[in-house]
């Protein structure tokens, strides 16, 4: 090889190692992927945003409360027969699941039967699934409000007798994240495993 053909192949290598080097910077500058959620990602949502409702306690609560924790809303109803139930108990055992970090969960019900669900039978309900949850009851005027802030579909099915009625509503959760953003819709019925997983990734701050 001539000097001058050295000169260049060695000019040639030089180029590549910056490009490569460039080509480093930029991997490292590119914004990073999104969370692989298995829930809905609700990310930027404008509505489930808040509540500020009391609690089977007579606490009025909103978001800000759970300042530092992944917050779990549910709407359902204490006589509901087996969607409700199920659902708190999945929650139960997610929170059991996480261990150290299962007092960084706040699981919360709200009712769409405010009509029979008093604060008495709203403090039974949840000390049957764990005594951290909290259960939500808007005013029978507020309630259409609460389902329209947050896309919940509710109707009053008629039963036998006035007081036998049921409740259709919508079977699924919300998730925030420890700054009290909307960013997940869980459906009911994908199993706690996703909704586990799910829970851990915020908590680490995705």
């Amino acid at each position: 090889m001539t000097h001058h053909g050295r000169r260049n192949a060695i000019k040639l290598i030089a180029g590549v190692a910056v490009i490569a080097g460039a080509t480093g910077v930029l991997t490292a500058c590119a914004p990073e992927e999104k969370p692989q959620f298995k829930s809905i990602d609700l990310t930027g949502a404008d509505y489930a945003k808040d509540f500020s409702l009391p609690d089977q306690f007579g606490n009025v609560r909103t978001l800000k409360d759970f300042a530092g924790k992944v917050v779990v809303v549910f709407f359902g109803f204490t006589q509901c027969p087996d969607v409700c139930p199920t659902s708190m108990a999945e929650l139960a055992g997610i929170r059991k699941a996480l261990g150290a970090d299962g007092d960084k969960l706040q699981a919360i019900f709200i009712t769409v039967d405010p009509e029979r669900d008093t604060p008495e039978l709203l403090k039974a309900y949840m000390g049957n699934f764990d005594p951290t949850f909290l259960a939500l009851r808007p005013g029978m005027d507020k309630l259409p409000d609460v389902a329209k802030d947050f896309k919940v579909y509710y109707k009053k099915v008629d039963g036998k007798t006035p007081g036998s009625y049921s409740m259709d509503h919508s079977a699924g959760s919300y998730v925030y994240d420890t700054r009290g953003r909307v960013r997940l819709y869980s459906r009911y019925g994908t199993g706690p495993e996703g909704l586990t997983s799910d829970i851990r990734l915020l908590l680490k701050g995705a």
